[in-house]
C-alpha cells in the first residue's frame, strides 16, 4: 500500500514561528524564551503568549530571522496552580476521577445505542458519589452529632456547643426533628458550595467561548439518533466519528466509501471544548440530588416515627412527602440519562428551565422536610441511630452493579474494534470508575469514622460496652477493615514488579555499554542508567496494578457489604467465638482501617497543598492531576474545572490569526501535558491554517498515556488521523522517561514521525569536550539534545516556501544556528 500523499507547503511569507507550549508544572516566559526580557503579546494573567522584547514587531522583518524562528511562549501553569486553597480541589477527587471513566471508553465504529449506555451508566455512578458525599455529611451532622450525640446525656453533657440541642435542657430544640432540621444546615451549605465552586470554576476557566472559523473544507454530518439537534458523539452518543480515519483536509483512508463527507474527528469538532450546556444540566441535576438526599434523612425520620406512632401529624402528611420526593429523585435520573454533550456545533444555548426549577424544586423540598419534622411531636424520643445502614448498603451495591454492567458494555464495545495497546483490553474505564466509588467511600466513611471516635471519647464507637453512642452504620466499619486487606494482598504484586524491575536493569547493562561504545565501562555509571530506564519502564505496568487493584475492591466491597448485611454489628463484634487469631485480626483491621482512612483524608490534603506551593512536588504530583483536568466536566459537574477549555481554544485562536495574518510558516512545540494541548489544538485548526503547521512533540504522553488510556481520542486511529492532517510531525523520545514515548503510528501512513530512542545522557562519561559529567535528563530539557534544533530545522525545511524539500544535509547544517531560536519549554 503506497503511502498517503502529504499535501504541499502553500506560498509562504518566509516568516517562521515556534510556538512553544510548556508541560506539567510549567515554567516562566523568560526561561522558556531564554531571555530576562519579555513581552505578553496576547492573554491575561491567567494564560498568555510572550516573546521576548526585542522581536515584537518582528513580522516586518524577516530579514532579521532568517536563522530560525521566531519564538513564542503559551504560559498556561496558572490555570493549573495557584495559591494553597486549591488543594481543597484534591477533596473532589472521586468526582475527577468517575469524570476520566466517561472518556476511557474504548474506540468502536457503528454502535451508537452501546456508546450512549456507556455513557449513561457513568453518569449514574457519578451521581451516586454526589448522592454518597450528601448522605456522609448527613450522617456526620444529622446522625452522630444531633440524633445520637445530642440525644445521649453522657454525651451531649461532654460539649457545651451542643447544650442548645441537648435533651437535658428541654428547650425547643430537644424534640429530635428539630435537631435534625437544625444540623441540616450543615450537608446543604455542602451541596451550596459544591454548586457555588461548579458555577464560579466554570466562569473562570472553561467559559471563554472559542472563536467561530469557517470551515469550508470540512463537512459537520449531524447523524444523530435521538433526532435531537445536540450531538453525542465521541462521549455517549451516536457513531463514534473519532474512530474515523478520515479528517478534514486529507485523503480518505483506504475502504472508505467513495463520495463519503469528509468527518473531523471529536477533538476537533467545535463544541468539544465549550460543555458549557451539559455542565449546567449536570449542575442542576447533582445539586437537586445533593437536596433531596438532606431532606430525604430529615423528612423521612419523621416520616417513619408519624407511621409508627400516635403522632400529632397525620401519617399521610409522611406519605405525601416521600412521594413527592420520589418523583422529584426519577425526575433527577431521568435528567442525567436523557443527554449527552453537544459538539457538533458551539452550543451556547442553555436548558433555562430546567437549570433554574430541578434545584429550585428540590430546595422548596428541603424546606418542606425542614418545617415537616420541625413540628411538634412531644413523645418522639431519639434512641440509638438513624436508618443510615440501608442508605449505604443500597449506594455500594448501585456503584458495584454500575460497575459491572460497565464493564459488559466496555468489553462488548472493544471486542467490536479490537486496539492491543487499549489499556486492560477496553475494562480501563469501569477499573478507573471502581476506584473513585473507592475514593468516595474512604473519604467519605474516614470522617464518619473520625468524628465518631472524637464524640465518643475514650469508647470505640459500635464495640457496645464503654460508647457512648452507637456510632456509623456497621458497613462503614466493614469498609474500612477490608482496607488494610487490600493493602496486603497489593504487597506480593508489588514485589513481583520491584523484583522484575531490577533484573530487568541488571540485563540492560550489557546493551548500554555496547550503545555508547565505552572501552572503559564504569559499573556505577552502567547501573544508574540501567535503573534509570528500568524504572522509567514502569509506567507500562500500571494498567496491570490497577486493574487488580479495582478489582480486589470490587471483591472485598462484595465482601463488606455480606459482612455487615448478614452480621449487623461492626467486625470486632461479629468475629467473637470464632478463635483468638480470628478476634484479634479483624480487631486490628477494623482499627487499623478506621485510623487509615482519617489519615488517608489528611494526607491528601497536605499533599495537595504541597503540590500547589512546591515546584517538585506540582511536578511529581501534577502529572495525574493535569491528565485529570485536561478532559472536560462530562460525568460529574462538581469536578475540577477543564483547563483544556481555555488553553485549547487559546492556542487554536493564536495559530489561525498568526498563520492567517501573516501567510507564515508555524511549528508548534509541545512538551510533555503541553504536546496534548498542542495536538488538540492543531485538530480544531481548519484545513487553510494547519496546512501552513508543522507539529513538534517531545517528552509526549500523547500515546504511552492518553492512546493506551483514552483510545477513542488518542487511539492507533485518531493519531494516523492526526498525522494526515498535519503538513507534518515528528516526536523525539527517550528510554529514560517515565512519561514520554513515541507515537507508534505506522510509517507506511507517510513520514515517520518518531525519532528516538535519543541518547540519554548524551555522553557515557568524561571527554574532552564534555570533561563533566553529563546529567541523566529523563522527562525534561530535551532542547538539550542537539538533535531537537535539528528536527525544528527539517520541519520547518518541509513547510517550505513552495514545495517542500526533504530534510537532509542542509538541516543538520543548520541546526546549530536554529538552536538559539527557542529557549526551554519544558515542563
Amino acid at each position: 500500500m503506497p503511502p498517503a500523499p502529504q499535501a504541499e507547503a502553500p506560498h509562504s511569507s518566509g516568516v517562521a514561528l515556534e510556538l512553544l507550549v510548556h508541560g506539567v508544572g510549567g515554567t516562566t516566559p523568560q526561561e522558556m524564551l531564554g531571555d530576562p526580557r519579555t513581552t505578553r503579546i496576547t492573554g491575561d494573567d491567567t494564560a498568555a503568549v510572550h516573546r521576548r522584547t526585542e522581536d515584537v514587531g518582528a513580522e516586518q522583518h524577516p530579514e532579521r530571522h532568517r536563522d530560525g524562528p521566531i519564538a513564542e511562549a503559551y504560559c498556561w501553569s496558572n490555570l493549573t496552580s495557584g495559591n494553597g486553597s486549591r488543594a481543597l480541589w484534591l477533596l473532589l477527587l472521586p468526582f475527577m476521577v468517575v469524570n476520566l471513566a466517561h472518556w476511557m471508553r474504548p474506540a468502536t465504529r457503528g454502535s451508537a445505542r452501546t456508546v450512549r449506555l456507556h455513557g449513561v451508566l457513568v453518569r449514574l455512578v457519578a451521581l451516586s458519589l454526589t448522592v454518597l458525599l450528601t448522605a456522609a455529611a448527613c450522617e456526620v451532622a444529622l446522625d452522630l452529632v444531633a440524633w445520637q450525640c445530642a440525644g445521649t446525656p453522657d454525651c451531649s453533657g461532654q460539649r457545651s456547643w451542643l447544650g442548645f440541642l441537648s435533651t437535658q435542657q428541654d428547650g425547643w430544640f430537644a424534640q429530635p426533628g428539630r435537631r435534625l432540621a437544625v444540623a441540616a444546615l450543615v450537608p446543604t451549605a455542602v451541596v451550596g458550595l459544591l454548586w457555588y465552586l461548579s458555577n464560579r470554576t466554570w466562569s473562570a476557566y472553561e467559559s471563554q467561548r472559542p472563536l467561530t472559523w469557517d470551515q469550508p473544507d470540512s463537512t459537520d454530518t449531524d447523524d444523530d439518533t435521538d433526532g435531537t439537534d445536540t450531538d453525542t458523539d465521541g462521549t455517549d452518543g451516536t457513531d463514534d466519528t473519532t474512530d474515523d480515519d478520515r479528517t478534514a483536509g486529507t485523503d480518505p483512508a483506504p475502504g472508505t466509501p467513495p463520495g463519503a463527507p469528509l468527518v473531523r474527528p471529536a477533538l476537533g469538532r467545535p463544541g468539544f471544548w465549550y460543555g458549557r450546556r451539559l455542565v449546567a444540566r449536570l449542575r442542576a441535576a447533582h445539586t437537586a440530588a445533593g437536596f433531596l438526599t438532606v431532606a430525604a434523612a430529615v423528612g423521612g425520620a419523621a416520616a417513619r416515627h408519624d407511621r409508627a406512632a400516635d403522632s400529632p401529624v397525620p401519617a399521610v402528611a409522611g406519605v405525601l412527602f416521600e412521594t413527592v420526593l420520589t418523583l422529584c429523585a426519577l425526575v433527577v435520573v431521568a435528567v442525567i440519562c436523557h443527554r449527552g454533550r453537544s459538539e457538533r456545533r458551539l452550543d451556547n444555548r442553555l436548558d433555562r428551565a430546567l437549570t433554574t426549577f430541578l434545584p429550585g424544586t428540590a430546595l422548596a423540598l428541603l424546606v418542606w422536610a425542614v418545617v415537616y419534622a420541625a413540628w411538634s411531636r412531644p413523645a418522639w424520643v431519639s434512641s440509638g441511630a438513624l436508618p443510615g445502614e440501608a442508605v449505604f448498603r443500597t449506594l455500594a451495591l448501585g456503584q458495584g452493579l454500575l460497575v459491572v454492567v460497565l464493564a459488559v458494555v466496555a468489553l462488548s464495545l472493544y471486542r467490536r474494534a479490537p486496539e492491543p495497546r487499549t489499556t486492560l483490553h477496553g475494562l480501563g474505564g469501569p477499573a478507573v470508575a471502581m476506584l473513585a466509588c473507592a475514593l468516595g467511600g474512604v473519604m467519605t466513611g474516614g470522617v464518619a469514622q473520625r468524628v465518631a471516635d472524637w464524640l465518643d471519647g475514650p469508647g470505640t464507637p459500635g464495640m457496645g460496652a464503654g460508647a457512648d453512642i452507637e456510632g456509623p452504620p456497621v458497613l462503614l466499619s466493614w469498609q474500612a477493615s477490608v482496607i488494610p486487606v487490600l493493602l496486603l494482598l497489593l504487597l506480593p504484586p508489588l514485589v513481583w514488579l520491584a523484583v522484575r524491575t531490577a533484573r530487568h536493569a541488571r540485563r540492560l547493562g550489557p546493551a548500554i555499554e555496547a550503545e555508547y561504545e565505552e572501552k572503559h565501562p564504569e559499573p556505577g555509571r552502567t547501573r544508574h542508567i540501567a535503573r534509570t530506564r528500568a524504572t522509567a519502564a514502569l509506567t507500562d505496568s500500571a494498567p496491570g496494578i490497577l486493574g487488580l487493584l479495582s478489582a480486589a475492591t470490587l471483591l472485598l466491597g462484595a465482601g463488606a457489604v455480606t459482612g455487615s448485611w448478614l452480621t449487623g454489628e461492626v467486625p470486632g463484634l461479629a468475629m467473637d467465638g470464632t478463635g483468638p487469631f480470628l478476634e484479634s485480626a479483624a480487631e486490628t483491621a477494623q482499627s487499623t482501617g478506621s485510623w487509615m482512612t482519617g489519615f488517608g483524608v489528611i494526607l491528601l490534603v497536605t499533599l495537595g497543598r504541597r503540590a500547589y506551593r512546591d515546584v517538585s512536588a506540582r511536578r511529581t504530583i501534577g502529572i495525574l492531576w493535569d491528565v485529570g483536568t485536561f478532559w472536560p466536566r462530562a460525568a460529574h459537574p462538581f469536578a475540577p474545572p477543564c483547563y483544556a477549555e481555555r488553553a485549547v481554544p487559546d492556542l487554536s485562536s493564536r495559530m489561525c490569526a498568526w498563520t492567517g495574518s501573516t501567510r507564515g510558516r508555524l511549528v508548534i512545540s509541545g512538551h510533555s501535558q503541553g504536546s496534548v494541548l498542542a495536538a488538540a489544538a492543531v485538530w480544531q485548526l481548519p484545513d487553510s491554517a494547519r496546512r501552513r503547521v508543522a507539529l513538534l512533540t517531545y517528552g509526549s504522553p500523547i500515546e504511552r498515556l492518553y492512546g493506551r488510556w483514552f483510545p477513542a481520542y488518542f487511539g492507533r486511529v485518531p493519531l494516523e488521523g492526526l498525522q494526515r492532517s498535519v503538513h507534518c510531525w515528528r516526536n523525539l523520545w527517550r528510554a529514560t522517561d517515565p512519561i514520554g514515548g513515541p507515537v507508534r503510528i505506522d510509517e507506511g501512513q507517510g513520514h515517520e514521525v518518531d525519532r528516538g530512542p535519543l541518547k540519554d545522557p548524551l555522553v557515557y562519561g568524561r571527554t574532552t569536550e564534555h570533561p563533566l559529567p553529563e546529567p541523566i535528563l529523563g522527562h525534561s530539557d530535551y532542547q538539550a539534545d542537539p538533535v531537537f534544533a535539528v528536527e525544528r530545522a527539517a520541519l520547518l525545511e518541509r513547510l517550505g516556501p513552495v514545495v517542500p524539500q526533504q530534510a537532509g544535509a542542509g538541516a543538520q547544517d543548520r541546526g546549530g544556528a536554529a538552536q538559539g531560536s527557542a529557549g526551554r519549554s519544558s515542563g
